[in-house]
């Protein structure tokens, strides 16, 4: 069977943009950035996404390309003989199921908020029954699933036409909206009154701020395991996008595309999100109920705050949903290429496991709150285990695959990512990525467990 691939360089971008911006741009890095002082951690943030971020994306997506295969295939063709790498790829395959078994959930809550600020629900929400609002949501076990199965059914539905028609075609509809939707909610919030402060706090670096939330160690930190984060990369997410994509730019210069567009979506959130906090006399560091608590009180004060909010939660629910879509292909492809199903059959039976396993999540806020390890919940437990376990993890067993002699050694990473136009992977960031990078990661991981 022929491989798929994109039908045009804007798709492979847009798809893998889509995938990386997700709740870690606008639902998670937003309330970082209040818990961290502000200013500071954005800086540290986009340095690492930089030395981190970037380079790890760009070898994963050098595996993809290489082999043309999914990530377990793909290890079998690139690793040397009697090695067993590809035994990581189906604990890729099983940390990108592990991530929808949550992130379909808060995908639906994106959703029932775009909803309930469409039909008008809001109105009747006062600022001092504001806060009851998520709590019934969470308390709802039918609105929750009614949530949760539409955000899988479609996101399967679309991935079922295929990459081109289905997955390609959607995203860059639903991209090209996000991108505009954003623009316009962040000049709209640059314009309140009083949302200086807001701006001021957020793009001015005050290491006085940063020491009033626990220090530089904590903002570096944090700011670490958010560019691991945000990009989706040591599941194998990212890797199926280069087995798709064409030889004619170089893989750092793509990287460096896809990271951009990440850091803007994330950055632009926090334009949206912290004029319109401070306006309205709103803290801003209230975690992850920043978005569906402080936000809609937000929006219940100000003018046309109906249409704000649909816009904002649409918005949020587009970037969730390119993250869902892009995660599912990454399955479906998975299947195809692992067992030889037919497309419809991985996506009916993915459809099916991904429906039962992400119940436990979805049930975790009500009939299974009783379920909990070390004070965490059912959500929380699985997102501890993607995030601070999976991604990192993953992401240095990439590393060592690619720049090892034990693996697929640094001199063929750098033939692939150097094929095409663009920014070239040389010879001296070789060392960096052989024994810095490691221990970057390596801390990260080890910060994140303990």
């Amino acid at each position: 069977m022929k491989r798929e691939s994109f039908n045009s360089r804007l798709g492979f971008i847009l798809v893998s943009a889509g995938c990386a911006i997700g709740i870690g741009n606008v639902w998670k890095f937003p309330y970082l950035v209040g818990q961290n002082g502000g200013g500071l951690f954005v800086l540290i943030y986009l340095v690492f996404l930089a030395l981190i971020g970037v380079p790890i994306l760009s070898m994963e997506l050098a595996i993809g390309r290489a082999s043309r295969k999914s990530v377990v295939q793909a290890y079998k063709k690139l690793e040397p003989a009697k090695s067993q790498w590809h035994l990581h790829g189906w604990i890729a395959n099983i940390g990108c199921i592990l991530l929808m078994m949550y992130y379909t959930t808060v995908s639906g809550w994106m959703l029932d908020y775009a909803f309930r600020f469409l039909t008008g629900q809001f109105r009747r929400v006062t600022l001092m029954s504001a806060d009851g609002v998520f709590a019934q949501l969470l308390s709802n076990p039918a609105e929750m699933m009614v949530a949760m199965i539409v955000t899988v059914i479609g996101g399967f539905i679309v991935c079922s036409f295929g990459l081109q028609k289905g997955l390609e075609k959607i995203t860059k509809l639903m991209m090209s909206c996000l991108l505009g939707l954003i623009v316009l909610l962040a000049i709209h919030s640059l314009f309140l009154k009083g949302g200086m402060a807001g701006l001021k706090f957020y793009l001015m670096p005050s290491f006085k701020n940063m020491m009033m939330t626990g220090g530089l160690r904590r903002v570096v930190l944090s700011a670490m395991s958010q560019a691991f984060f945000t990009l989706s990369v040591g599941i194998g997410a990212m890797e199926i996008f280069g087995s798709y994509m064409s030889k004619e730019e170089s893989l750092l210069q793509e990287s460096i595309t896809i990271a951009s567009l990440d850091a803007f979506v994330a950055i632009v959130s926090g334009l949206i999100i912290f004029p319109a906090c401070f306006a309205f006399g709103v803290a801003p560091d209230q975690g992850p109920s920043l978005i569906f608590v402080t936000l809609p009180k937000v929006f219940i004060s100000m003018p046309l705050g109906r249409l704000w909010g649909t816009l904002f939660f649409v918005f949020m629910t587009f970037a969730s949903f390119s993250t869902v879509m892009a995660v599912f292909e990454n399955l479906i492809a998975s299947a195809m290429d692992n067992f030889h199903w037919s497309r419809k059959k991985a996506t009916i039976i993915f459809a099916i496991v991904i429906l039962v396993l992400s119940t436990p999540c979805t049930l975790g806020y009500n009939l299974l709150s009783n379920i909990t390890v070390a004070n965490k919940n059912i959500l929380e437990i699985e997102d501890f285990i993607v995030s601070n376990i999976l991604l990192p993890l993953g992401s240095l067993v990439f590393l060592l695959f690619c720049v090892t002699k034990y693996g697929w050694k640094a001199e063929n990473y750098m033939a692939e990512a150097n094929l095409g136009k663009g920014i070239k992977v040389k010879s001296w960031m070789i060392p960096y990525f052989r024994y810095v990078l490691p221990i970057l990661i390596i801390i990260v991981l080890v910060q994140g467990l303990f």
